[in-house]
């Protein structure tokens, strides 16, 4: 009996580790986000409480309709962690033919807001193109994943992937909103660069594309609007520029302290102050200080993602986690660059702050599944000492050789 128990005891040994880190999700993933929602809350409640006396003669009403949004994509971001992410894989096939004939039919029925024909409702409560994000990136890394060397063949790599990239983002271009296009672009070519493709084939593409996009932007007096703003916002600062002007005089007027929150002035004349706009409320109420707070969280929330990545236990996932990671951080980024007149103006939210029911949802699946992947990470993966290797096809993580040096002589 005790010969027979011992293989029965090294069996339980060797698979005690894997059941804890299958019940183990990311504190400092879901700590970092939970920071941002609420921050989030406070700064949206502000921005958005004379619009919700004017609209509806109560000043919480856009504050009761997050609080709502929230729970919904918290139930949705539980749902991603309960169920395996290999699931998606199997339909997501079937997810994109869903977004495909969904953004085709908002080519019918799209109600336009802010000169962007991307809304089910006028009211703003669904937007799906938000969706196709969430899908794309599903889409994206169950097909990259099933191709290895391949990626570098321009006829079995790059090709069907424009094909297939440019298909979606020129639906979504058809309702007027160049700027979600753009982002679904760019998340989709960082997944497809750390899936192995040469930088040629990305400097090809990306020259196309610039080609395309600015031909977009050449023919719409509206995009053109938008240009003409960022480049010389005080030559019609009533008009064009005037969001441009306001979005830098409400950082002038924050300092590094901020007014305090709800003292700000600006966002009574800033156009969309609760969702486009919220990082330059923030910015006057929270200061300089304020700010950085919430891009350092951002910071940390990629910087988990990107570890998640690298510890992911197959391609499919550590591919799948890389564009949910790329997602949430280049939305963010653009959304700053915007506040701050990095770039011209875009419409795109910032994710977790910005007021808005598709955009909160989406993002926190988006966390749902990069917390499902965590918890079955590799720890050996994820340490400081380990790096991914653009060099290799897989795009997996690799110890560095000291390391396996050292593990080797053990």
């Amino acid at each position: 009996m005790q010969a027979a128990s011992v293989p029965l005891m090294e069996a339980a040994e060797s698979v005690a580790p894997q059941i804890r880190r299958a019940r183990r999700v990311d504190p400092a993933l879901l700590g970092s986000v939970g920071a941002l929602l609420l921050t989030g809350l406070l700064v949206s409640f502000s921005a958005s409480s004379r619009i919700g006396a004017n609209m509806a003669g109560d000043v919480t009403y856009f504050l009761k309709r997050q609080i709502v949004w929230i729970l919904i994509g918290l139930l949705a971001a539980a749902f991603m962690v309960a169920v395996d992410y290999r699931v998606w894989r199997r339909y997501s096939v079937l997810l994109m033919a869903a977004t495909l004939v969904g953004l085709g039919i908002m080519l019918l029925i799209g109600a336009e807001v802010f000169g962007a024909d991307r809304w089910v409702l006028a009211s703003g409560s669904i937007q799906p193109s938000e969706l196709a994000k969430f899908t794309v990136v599903v889409y994206v890394a169950d097909w990259l994943s099933g191709k290895r060397d391949e990626i570098r063949d321009l006829q079995m790599g790059l090709i069907p992937f424009a094909v297939l990239i440019g298909a979606i983002c020129g639906l979504v271009v058809l309702q007027n909103d160049l700027s979600t296009a753009l982002l679904i672009g760019l998340v989709a070519t960082a997944m497809f660069f750390t899936a192995g493709a040469h930088l040629g084939q990305l400097l090809a593409a990306a020259s196309v594309a610039g080609a395309v996009v600015a031909g977009f932007i050449y023919s719409s007096p509206f995009r053109m609007g938008r240009i003409r703003s960022f480049l010389d916002p005080y030559a019609d600062p009533t008009g064009e520029g005037f969001q441009v002007i306001r979005s830098l005089a409400s950082f002038q007027r924050g300092g590094l302290f901020g007014v305090g929150l709800g003292q700000g002035q600006e966002k009574e004349v800033l156009p969309a102050p609760h969702t486009d706009a919220i990082f330059a409320v923030l910015g006057e109420e929270l200061g300089l200080l304020g700010c950085l707070i919430v891009l350092a969280l951002f910071a940390w929330l990629i910087w988990r993602g990107l570890r998640i990545s690298a510890g992911a236990p197959d391609r499919f996932s550590s591919l799948l986690a890389c564009g949910l990671t790329a997602w949430i951080g280049l939305q963010a980024l653009v959304n700053v660059a915007v506040a701050t007149k990095s770039i011209p103006p875009t419409g795109i939210p910032l994710p977790f702050i910005s007021f808005g029911g598709s955009s909160m949802i989406t993002c926190l699946m988006a966390v749902g599944l990069l917390a499902n992947i965590s918890r079955r990470v590799d720890p050996e993966r994820t340490k400081l000492y380990a790096h991914l290797d653009f060099r290799r096809g897989d795009r997996r993580s690799r110890l560095s050789r000291a390391h396996r040096a050292r593990r080797i002589g053990r």
